[in-house]
């Protein structure tokens, strides 16, 4: 295995993103460290250094991403782990979020990471050799009241980077989907969480009960974004790369509560879904 490796990372600047590139720049690798604010992400990382290239990306802005890759292909001379971090948090009841809204949270957490990966597939594949891991959620194995947004954006990465893998696995490129529960980064502070632009009377009893419970999560969840990044270079280490990590032991109960409830849903109906086949 290569031991000091080029890492491209979205969503640099803080957080989970933050801490992955940090541990990446201590353990001797190079790293492509992209954000909106590229001054944050420089700031945060202690300043410039050799092994750092930090540049401004917003994952929804095609010219930017392409012009970002190339940049950093000149400098380092080839990307070898792609880190899909970027995100947004869109809160809310689903018809108290607007269209425009719903739009937002796919083009952010779905399509992003997908223009991203598009960008920097040719270079792994001409390598023949790479590792493609993006930050999902335990928002993509069940549902949450006010997640239906961000769960939707989710689950949808889970199915295309399921399905990319198979794709991608003959040109020698590994992926990995990271499920991490509840961790302390600043996806619920009031800077980073948006909440629904419409409101509806029959929801503003549970809102009014359920905003302010989730609003006081931030600050206090038990994961640390530190030790899932330590993790998170350990697995990329591997020959063999896990297609999925449950990040967090509340993402791994709520894995196990979905991984029952499927099997119960498919017992319950196991004969009479068994019997819509044409007749012999």
């Amino acid at each position: 295995m290569k031991e000091n490796k080029v890492w491209l990372i979205t969503g640099a600047s803080s957080g989970i993103g933050l801490e992955i590139s940090k541990a990446a720049l201590s353990a001797g690798n190079k790293v492509i460290a992209t954000g909106r604010n590229a001054e944050k992400v420089t700031k945060n990382l202690g300043g410039a250094s050799d092994n750092l290239l930090v540049l401004h990306m917003d994952v929804t802005d095609l010219v930017q991403i392409n012009e970002g890759v190339n940049a950093a292909i000149e400098k380092f001379g080839t990307i070898d782990v792609l880190v899909n971090n970027a995100g947004a948090f869109y809160a809310g009841f689903f018809e108290e979020l607007s269209p425009n809204q719903m739009e937002r949270q796919m083009a952010v957490n779905l399509f992003g990471p997908m223009n991203v990966t598009r960008a920097i597939l040719p270079v792994m594949r001409a390598n023949k050799s790479g590792h493609i891991i993006t930050i999902s959620s335990t928002a993509a194995l069940v549902g949450y009241e006010l997640c239906s947004a961000y769960a939707a954006s989710k689950f949808g990465v889970e199915g295309w980077m399921e399905s990319l893998a198979i794709e991608i696995a003959p040109f020698g490129i590994s992926t990995t989907i990271v499920e991490p529960g509840f961790f302390r980064t600043n996806l619920l502070e009031p800077s980073s969480t948006i909440w629904n632009e419409l409101h509806i009377a029959d929801y503003a009893e549970r809102i009014a009960m359920l905003r302010p419970g989730w609003q006081a999560m931030s600050g206090t969840q038990g994961g640390d974004p530190a030790k899932l990044a330590a993790a998170l270079l350990q697995i990329s280490g591997e020959e063999n790369p896990p297609k999925r990590w449950m990040a967090g032991a509340d993402s791994i109960s709520e894995a196990e509560r979905k991984a029952k409830e499927l099997l119960e849903q498919a017992e319950a109906y196991r004969q009479l879904s068994s019997s819509l086949g044409f007749e012999q």
